[in-house]
């Protein structure tokens, strides 16, 4: 449990990070209440009494280290990570605690990588990107499913996911993502990233019960092309995406997600299967949930719990599959996700 410690949530109000200060109160963390826009804070704080308002900018470094000061941990919840991830990383460095967001943006994550892992390591500091579904999830279940292989000739990460309302910051995250690459797609093959203007392409993929054989999208490529080669030995890592889900997500009239539960969450149900393989071999691990957004809070509230009770094994900037025990970690999340591992 989080035994009173605090932690401060950055974009709290927005669609995720609601459900990351719910999943903080629950685990026993109290949350500090923080973002740009004031009123929205203030309008949260009011839902819930005892949670503590402090506004910060990006801009204002010094807003920042407010919101941060006294406390035990940040969680970044506010995107685009382009504009906001670094500012805050650099706050969490001058106040000595870890850093942990939710970002699905490969650049973004990728620049986390690149501009902070010296200086996080010489700190003895702790910064883990993308401790959400996209690309932390996916990172955990690859590793969990590498075993004991010290390398693989590729992994593939295919979503099927029901359907996918996006929410504004989801969009908003997309339109910086597709600037930066200006239109091209991403993937990562021979060791690499490598941007490209192939078409899309269609193929079968043979989804777990209960989902079964469904179409995807080939190469829909997610933050795990970040995440898993920044620690495992696999020069080809791919992510599917089932074809409805991807349709939502392009069209522009898609609503944003709508409660079903008394916890919030929509009805949208999911099923990721992580598959590695090497030679003719393959393993498999397979993860079932609801609500992609609602379930990437316990997946960075678990990792603020093990960085601040030590159960870590490195430090600097790394991801889930690296900094922790993958399948205790997943094991772990067995109230909001089953796991399947399988060869």
């Amino acid at each position: 449990m989080g035994s009173g410690q605090t932690v401060t949530v950055f974009g709290a109000y927005g669609h995720t990070g609601r459900f990351v200060v719910a999943h903080l109160r629950e685990r026993g963390f109290v949350p500090v209440l923080s973002g740009r826009d004031t009123g929205k804070l203030r309008a949260m704080a009011a839902s819930a009494p005892g949670l503590e308002v402090r506004p910060a900018s990006v801009d204002d470094p010094a807003s920042l280290d407010r919101a941060l000061h006294g406390a035990d941990a940040v969680i970044n919840c506010a995107g685009p990570f382009a504009v906001t991830a670094a500012p805050v990383i650099e706050a969490a460095l001058r106040a000595g605690i870890p850093y942990v967001d939710v970002a699905a943006e490969i650049e973004a994550n990728l620049d986390t990588f690149t501009d902070f892992a010296d200086r996080a390591r010489a700190a003895g500091a702790v910064i883990v990107p993308a401790m959400a579904f996209y690309g932390g999830l996916g990172d955990l279940l690859a590793t969990a499913a590498m075993g004991d292989w010290a390398a693989a000739d590729e992994a593939n990460i295919a979503y099927g996911l029901s359907s996918w309302h996006p929410t504004p910051g989801t969009r908003a995250a997309g339109t910086v993502s597709q600037e930066r690459r200006g239109g091209r797609r991403v993937r990562h093959t021979d060791g690499r990233l490598e941007y490209h203007d192939d078409r899309l392409t269609l193929l079968k993929w043979p989804f777990p019960h209960p989902m079964g054989t469904r179409e995807v999208i080939a190469e829909f490529t997610m933050a795990d092309v970040v995440t898993i080669p920044s620690h495992l030995s696999i020069p080809e890592v791919r992510t599917h995406m089932t074809t409805e889900a991807a349709g939502d997500l392009f069209a522009a009239d898609t609503p944003a997600p709508i409660a079903a539960d008394e916890d919030g969450r929509s009805d949208q149900t999911f099923v990721v299967d992580a598959v590695v393989r090497s030679g003719a071999t393959e393993r498999r691990a397979v993860a079932r949930g609801r609500d992609i957004y609602a379930v990437s809070a316990p997946l960075a509230v678990e990792a603020v719990h093990r960085i601040l009770t030590g159960r870590t094994r490195t430090v600097g900037v790394a991801s889930a599959g690296e900094i922790f025990d993958a399948p205790d970690f997943l094991r772990a999340l067995s109230p909001h996700l089953s796991l399947e591992l399988l060869g």
